[in-house]
């Protein structure tokens, strides 16, 4: 499954995103939650604006990752638009594929983890954006983005009135174009993503506010891409010399796929472009805000959404080598072939609706040293027969591989087809209410807190059928999911100033869940028990006119996670098993973190994180045997994190820089592969020729790094590094050297 394959944990963090396998995101840390709860002690945004949460290291299409110290998901980072999350969940509809950073949008920030676990009852952080509204004068505004590998990139809006009565539009396109920094051996690009909007806006006499109706169309699909290189001693990776690092694609030359519908027994090709690989989705959101006479103000935000998904992925598992002996042939001519040989697993998701109805509704008031909101959050979720069909092939290991056919496979070089393949549909249903307060005790002392009830139900179907070689549902295979949930968030953040300038700081967070309909997909009714969050941390703060410190510790864990992992047999690489396990995270940390401001023009922020993220109650079998990784470091997650990002800003000049520093990541579960630390970078330069437009010039990785990130497939149970120093391992990696120009424009 997508989740095991990548080795990480469904948390519901998480952007993408490069489809389903991209690269290592950028991380931070829990330890972030505190610098984001205020900038210590005036702040009383809501959001951070001091974090470039759309710098990621690993692809254009986007937000990074912010890391709480615990694996994030395929789907990436949360995101938000006018207070609703952009799909309800990220698979088979990946967020990215109907949201980008764009000029449509408003504003763009960081929503902090108590905010998030307010409003939404979910843990960790999330982008929250607006979508651009109707303005009252005429606004043009708009940006084109290049690279040197060819990224085209055109965002354009425009706005304004109507009518004299306090009517107004928007309307803007979106249009990417990206090939990324690999060839692929059957597209130019590895993603094409078009967005559009348009919209009415009516203001309110007397300044009472605002409602808009705004149409969002989307259409989008993205490839997905591994390196292949060479293990060796201390977690270091050399670049193959017929393989360069980011630069060449393991996706096999055709971009097709074979596959057997499990639901119809139909066998069929699939493609990773075009029309089997690409989602769409029609959205029609109502939002805006009204001014009661009370003085209460009565906040709402409502979302229809329809969307089609399709998706084809294929992931490595495994490299091994056939003598000529073997029995390998190249399927596209018929020639004998000996050497490297991939294992893979394609998934193909056929067409599935979507439907999506959402809403927020809530009133916000200042009532003396009191900042009260209410609310009411409504999402209804509905996926009519998720299926992801599986199969098997081998194919050259080399850029842009050939499939091959092998003694083991069928005429068209695949085999296994549908084992562990999945299969889900129905309804889930979110209804909750929440309250926060902002309370100034007194000059020195403030306190936050909030409270998020929700019920949430399930009502589906699925099937406990065992889903062996060849498999296909008969119609008496399904059964049906009733589940009905009480759940609990809520946080309570307290700052006390000792001084004018120096203070301390507690936090207290805390969040449950139980399962999703798609934790029904494979063939076991799984563990319902409550997945509980707590988080808890305490800290100092130091504000001046020069520097703006927090030095917090955390603590945080999370119980009954769920994965599914796609194993290979250590001892016979050609064998390989799904396995489903339950385990505890756990994670403590220190964080310092600052902005310095020495003189005039120059802003450098600094972050280290220093955590110790560990499974607990870790323990499966798999080909026969017992395995206990109990206390085993978490995959992926570093315990060393630091951020230096300097900036200088001189007459209409502004440089700078991000360098982001991770310490060893373990790459498989028994933490016998690892990485060896690495840096990412990011520098560039802005201009302002005037107040209309601006030209910036950016550089990714300019340290051109060259080594893999992430997990290692087909690895997790690899005990001894040793026998795989030197031999052929396949993982995900960050951007190689990479230059990108734009000009925006705002008129």
């Amino acid at each position: 499954m997508r989740k095991s394959t990548l080795t990480i944990a469904a948390l519901g963090i998480a952007l993408l995103c490069s489809n389903f396998a991209f690269a290592q995101k950028d991380s931070l840390s829990v330890q972030d939650s505190v610098r984001l709860q205020e900038r210590m002690k005036s702040s009383s945004s809501k959001e951070d604006n001091n974090r470039n949460v759309m710098l990621n290291a690993a692809n254009n299409t986007s937000p990074r990752d912010v890391n709480i110290g615990l694996p994030s998901t395929v789907g990436g980072i949360t995101i938000l638009e006018n207070d609703l999350p952009v799909v309800y969940f990220f698979w088979p509809e990946l967020p990215n594929k109907t949201w980008r950073q764009s000029v449509g949008l408003e504003k763009t920030g960081l929503l902090k983890m108590d905010q998030l676990a307010n409003t939404m009852g979910d843990l960790g952080f999330a982008v929250n954006s607006y979508a651009q509204t109707g303005t009252k004068d005429f606004k043009l505004k708009g940006k084109l983005t290049t690279s040197t590998f060819g990224w085209l990139q055109g965002d354009v809006n425009a706005s304004g009135p109507i009518s004299k009565n306090g009517w107004t539009y928007t309307v803007g396109a979106f249009a990417n174009y990206d090939p990324s920094t690999f060839k692929l051996g059957f597209a130019r690009n590895v993603d094409e993503t078009k967005i559009f909007r348009a919209g009415v806006t009516k203001y309110f006499n007397d300044d009472k506010g605002k409602i808009s109706i705004l149409y969002k169309y989307s259409d989008s699909y993205n490839v997905g891409n591994y390196a292949v290189f060479q293990y060796g001693e201390n977690g270091k990776v050399t670049e193959l010399d017929n393989f360069k690092i980011g630069r060449d694609s393991y996706v096999v030359n055709d971009g097709r796929i074979r596959m057997k519908d499990i639901l119809s027994g139909e066998n069929y090709w699939a493609s990773m472009n075009g029309n089997d690989n690409r989602s769409k989705a029609h959205n029609i959101d109502v939002f805006g805000n009204y001014l009661l006479n009370n003085g209460w103000n009565f906040k709402f935000s409502a979302r229809a959404h329809f969307a089609t998904a399709k998706m084809s992925t294929i992931i490595p598992l495994s490299i091994f080598q056939a003598d000529p002996s073997a029995g390998y042939t190249i399927a596209s001519n018929g020639q004998p072939y000996s050497g490297a040989v991939g294992t893979q697993l394609a998934m193909h998701t056929p067409e599935t609706p979507i439907t999506n109805i959402a809403g927020r509704f809530s009133l916000n008031k200042q009532v003396g040293n009191h900042h009260l909101t209410v609310g009411l959050l409504e999402q209804f979720y509905n996926v009519d027969q998720f299926t992801s069909n599986r199969s098997f092939f081998f194919q050259t290991v080399e850029p842009q591989p050939q499939r091959l056919i092998g003694p083991t496979t069928d005429a068209n070089g695949f085999y296994n087809y549908n084992a562990g393949g999945e299969y889900h549909s129905g309804t889930e249903n979110k209804l909750s209410v929440y309250a926060t307060d902002d309370w100034k005790v007194s000059d020195n002392f403030n306190v936050s807190y909030g409270l998020h009830l929700r019920n949430h139900l399930i009502d589906g179907e699925f099937s406990m059928t065992p889903r062996s070689p060849g498999f296909v549902f008969g119609a008496n295979d399904f059964q049906s999911i009733k589940e009905n949930w009480f759940q609990i968030g809520g946080s309570l953040n307290a700052t006390y100033n000792i001084s004018k300038n120096f203070g301390v700081i507690a936090n207290l967070l805390y969040t449950e869940e139980n399962r999703r309909l798609e934790s029904y997909s494979q063939a076991f009714d799984p563990n319902t028990n409550k997945i509980k969050s707590p988080l808890g941390a305490l800290g100092i703060f130091w504000n001046t006119d020069y520097i703006q410190l927090i030095s917090q510790a955390t603590y945080l864990k999370k119980n009954n996670n769920l994965n599914r992992y796609n194993l290979v047999n250590p001892d016979n690489t050609t064998q390989a098993q799904n396995v489903t396990v339950y385990y505890d995270i756990q994670t403590i940390g220190w964080t310092t973190d600052f902005v310095l401001k020495p003189f005039k023009g120059f802003n450098l922020h600094y972050l280290i994180t220093l955590q110790n993220p560990v499974y607990k109650k870790f323990n499966f079998n798999a080909f026969g045997k017992e395995y206990d990784y109990n206390d085993n470091n978490v995959l992926g997650v570093a315990k060393v994190l630091m951020e230096i990002d300097p900036s200088y800003t001189i007459d209409k000049w502004r440089f700078w820089a991000s360098f982001r520093y991770f310490s060893k990541q373990y790459a498989n579960l028994t933490n016998a592969l690892y990485f060896a630390p690495r840096w990412e970078t990011f520098g560039g330069v802005n201009y302002t020729v005037n107040k209309n437009i601006n030209v910036g010039a950016t550089v990714i990785n300019f340290l051109n790094q060259r080594g893999a990130s992430g997990t290692i497939n087909g690895a997790e149970l690899i005990t001894d590094a040793s026998p795989y120093y030197g031999k052929l391992l396949t993982g995900t990696y960050i951007m190689p050297l990479t230059g990108q120009f734009s000009i925006s424009f705002n008129f």
